[in-house]
């Protein structure tokens, strides 16, 4: 495999940043490398202060919380070595050597404050490596997945995801302790929340005919399952089943459609007792607003662009805001208060309550006839968001405040959108997503994003 590098820099808080290089591998990089540690001070400086530049909006990173530190990779890009915020060496030191290689390990070890430059050493990809980018890409699709029906983007099923983040997990435990500060510590929540799914996933690898290369998929991940549960003492009918299946030779069983075994229960959307919005009166303007994925959990709102729509009419000397927003094929359909923020002329901001109906959240609200009034159309901007969860809009350009050329929000999400398609076209074709990189398989498609490209998937 093609060597890496890193730049290892320790910032005056005490925290080690361990930087990637944009591009690793390259033969100038190997022929370089001969040295276990070269000084590089413009290198290792200036990638701390790229960081805004380099980090982009959340949903453009997969994220890792591992013993002593926090790992990150670019979606965006050809997977390689993840970035590092290190912030308890000891700690790290049980997996570091394992993730990147020797060199980096006594790297970070011997970071000292009298080093502020940092320096620049050789990283070796190893298998662990692999996993962890895998499983960061798991818990990212998880939560950035821009499904969306008008786009033709299908949901993953989470179930199946969640079991094969179950199984990366496990073998990822090197990366974890017992302190229980790292969230992604999860194997036995994961396998205990999505147990319900492992029968069908079964059949699926049972069935006939399906190719090599997904039978052997499912296989990794049912064996995995099996050894962290044994591993965790986990038990239970549907384990045990598990546990026999795998000990029998494995069958040429009858053809099955996968999309099948996993289809949702009581299927369609569930109703509300939400607000219908009544035509009438004067349209004053309509438009479009922002569908920042950010400010509202996973599963609420339909990913795509134009999900969020708005009216406003004169209702005699009333003024009203109407808003409809496309809901996510899993939104709840009651308990959420859901909200959107409505600016007029980039006045202080309204809320509208916004409630589930069928396959639409809407809500509407009275505004300040002045907000509304005069010969000149409004300027109005719509958000949607989760008040509690709102982390607050992406910087210049992720709303209303519009960066010079472009809406940086909008074409990180575009990128998104066009990552998904990719992915699912590669599953499609039952091929690694990336073709040259020695990630590429860890960065691979997913059981869930196999399932979804199927002919019976989600209906899109």
């Amino acid at each position: 495999m093609a060597r890496a590098h890193v730049g290892v820099a320790r910032r005056e808080d005490g925290t080690i940043r361990i930087d990637a290089d944009p591009v690793a591998g390259s033969a100038a990089q190997d022929d370089e490398a001969a040295g276990s540690a070269v000084q590089d001070d413009e290198a290792a400086g200036s990638a701390v202060q790229d960081d805004e530049f380099a980090g982009g909006p959340d949903f453009t990173r997969a994220v890792l919380d591992v013993a002593g530190a926090v790992l990150t990779w670019p979606v965006l890009s050809a997977p390689g070595m993840p970035s590092a915020e290190v912030h308890d060496r000891g700690r790290a030191q049980q997996w570091l050597w394992a993730l990147y290689g020797e060199r980096v390990a006594t790297a970070v070890h011997d970071r000292t404050a009298a080093e502020p430059d940092g320096v620049r050493v050789a990283a070796d990809p190893t298998d662990l490596a692999g996993s962890a980018a895998r499983l960061a890409l798991g818990h990212w699709a998880a939560r950035w997945w821009p499904a969306s029906y008008p786009d033709g983007i299908p949901a993953l099923q989470p179930d199946v995801l969640g079991l094969e983040l179950a199984a990366l997990t496990h073998r990822c435990q090197q990366l974890f302790d017992d302190e229980g500060d790292q969230p992604d510590d999860c194997t036995a929540e994961l396998i205990e929340e999505h147990r319900d799914a492992l029968d069908p996933l079964i059949q699926w690898w049972r069935a006939a005919p399906q190719s090599a290369d997904t039978a052997r998929h499912l296989e990794s991940v049912l064996r995995l399952i099996d050894h962290a549960a044994d591993t965790i003492g986990l038990d239970g009918p549907v384990l045990r089943h598990l546990r026999s299946s795998l000990d029998q030779r494995r069958p040429a069983g009858v053809p099955v459609e996968p999309g099948s075994l996993f289809a949702r229960h009581g299927g369609g959307y569930a109703l509300a007792a939400g607000e219908q919005l009544v035509a009438g009166g004067r349209v004053i303007a309509r438009g479009s607003g922002t569908n920042d994925w950010r400010r509202y959990p996973p599963g609420f709102v339909d990913a795509g662009e134009d999900a969020v729509s708005w009216t406003a009419r004169a209702l005699g000397a009333r003024r009203r805001i109407e808003v409809e927003v496309v809901a996510h094929v899993a939104a709840p359909s009651a308990g959420a208060p859901l909200v959107a923020e409505v600016h007029v002329n980039g006045g202080r901001p309204n809320r509208v309550p916004l409630t589930r109906t069928d396959d639409r959240w809407t809500g509407r609200a009275d505004l300040d006839p002045g907000l509304l009034g005069g010969t000149a159309p409004p300027h109005v901007d719509v958000l949607v968001l989760l008040p509690g969860f709102d982390p607050g809009p992406f910087g210049p350009g992720s709303g209303s405040d519009q960066a010079p050329g472009e809406d940086r929000g909008r074409v990180a999400r575009d990128a998104i959108r066009a990552l998904a398609r990719r992915r699912l076209n590669a599953a499609a074709e039952e091929r690694p997503t990336y073709d040259v990189s020695p990630y590429d398989v860890s960065w691979g498609p997913f059981l869930a994003e196999t399932l979804a490209a199927g002919p019976t998937g989600e209906d899109y």
